[in-house]
Formats: C-alpha cells, sequence, structure tokens
C-alpha cells in the first residue's frame, strides 16, 4: 500500500503546480529520478499530499541526487 501510494505521489510530484493545473505528467524517468530521495528524505510526510511531498524536496535540495535536482528545476520548481 505505501509503495503504491509512494507511486502515485511521484506521478503527480514530478511536475510543477502550474504544468499539474495543465493536466501534465512527469515522464517515468523523471517518476524514478526523484522516488529514492523523497523515500531517504520524505518518509515521514509521504503520506500527507503531492504538495507536501514537493516542498519536502525543495527543502532537502542540498541533499537531493543531481537527477531529481534535474527533474524539479525542469518543472520550474
Amino acid at each position: 500500500m505505501r509503495k503504491t501510494l509512494l507511486a502515485l505521489t511521484l506521478l503527480s510530484l514530478s511536475v510543477s503546480t502550474a504544468a499539474f493545473a495543465q493536466g501534465g505528467r512527469g515522464s517515468p524517468e523523471e517518476q524514478r529520478a526523484c522516488t529514492r530521495d523523497a523515500q531517504r528524505f520524505c518518509r515521514p510526510v509521504i503520506d500527507q499530499g503531492d504538495l507536501v511531498v514537493l516542498s519536502c524536496l525543495k527543502d532537502h535540495r542540498a541533499k537531493i541526487s543531481r537527477a531529481c535536482d534535474t527533474v524539479l528545476k525542469t518543472h520550474g520548481q
């Protein structure tokens, strides 16, 4: 259940808020880029919604992987 929630969270997490409003989705590669970082740094908030996890990743920006950082930057985060 938790892995499913993580996958769904990351599916929508990898897009910016603006893209969210336009119905965009991150690619599977983008999702994979941030999965490990979300599990490592944001586990306590993983079930609190996409924007909370996004905020968590941004709070840990100096520690997240280069790939995940690139995904966030690509989507205006």
